[in-house]
């Protein structure tokens, strides 16, 4: 499964780049990820993250549509916005309880090796994507926590090379952060 792995670890930093620039294009390279780390998730028993990717291939597409209908701004990315207060706060609290549930089920009812830390994961990525693919700035912070906490988990149960590719995640989540930050100031200018 190394091999596989690897190779989603590579579609997985195209895809993230892509994002970061707000590319259309991000899109195929996220969904090839998405269905080769379904295997390597479930080959590591973390159920949380392999039943994630089924979650992600279809947010993918939908997202792939709404970027698709979106405004472009003059460099040919795509328009990005933030939520209100109110909205934000929706958001993270609905992540945590769902969470939290998730995590208490999986601890129940599975053999998953870490199974709050994996739903955790899970969850935040649940609300980071579905935030993306509305194009709104919170994304990317969720994506930092994802990313930060999702380094350790893996590299703790061997997958380095996921691991490693979380870690750069971290990296490039921050600077998407600062582009899309950006964008929006000078869209507002």
């Amino acid at each position: 499964m190394n091999m596989v792995e690897w190779g989603a670890a590579a579609l997985g930093l195209v895809n993230i780049v892509l994002v970061a620039r707000r590319s259309l294009w991000n899109y195929p390279f996220g969904i090839a990820m998405v269905a080769l780390y379904f295997f390597v998730f479930v080959e590591a028993k973390l159920y949380s993250d392999a039943l994630l990717q089924i979650f992600f291939l279809v947010i993918n597409l939908y997202g792939w549509w709404n970027w698709m209908r979106s405004d472009r701004i003059a460099d040919g990315g795509v328009a990005v916005g933030r939520l209100d207060h109110r909205a934000r706060l929706l958001w993270l609290a609905g992540t945590a309880v769902a969470a939290l549930a998730w995590g208490a089920m999986m601890a129940r009812f599975t053999d998953a090796a870490a199974p709050f830390a994996d739903a955790s994961i899970a969850g935040m990525s649940v609300a980071a994507q579905i935030l993306q693919s509305q194009r709104k700035y919170e994304s990317w912070v969720l994506w930092i926590a994802v990313d930060a906490l999702a380094t350790g988990l893996f590299w703790s149960r061997g997958l380095v090379a996921t691991a490693i590719l979380y870690a750069i995640f971290f990296g490039v989540a921050l600077c998407g952060l600062v582009a899309w930050r950006r964008t929006m100031a000078q869209a507002a200018a």
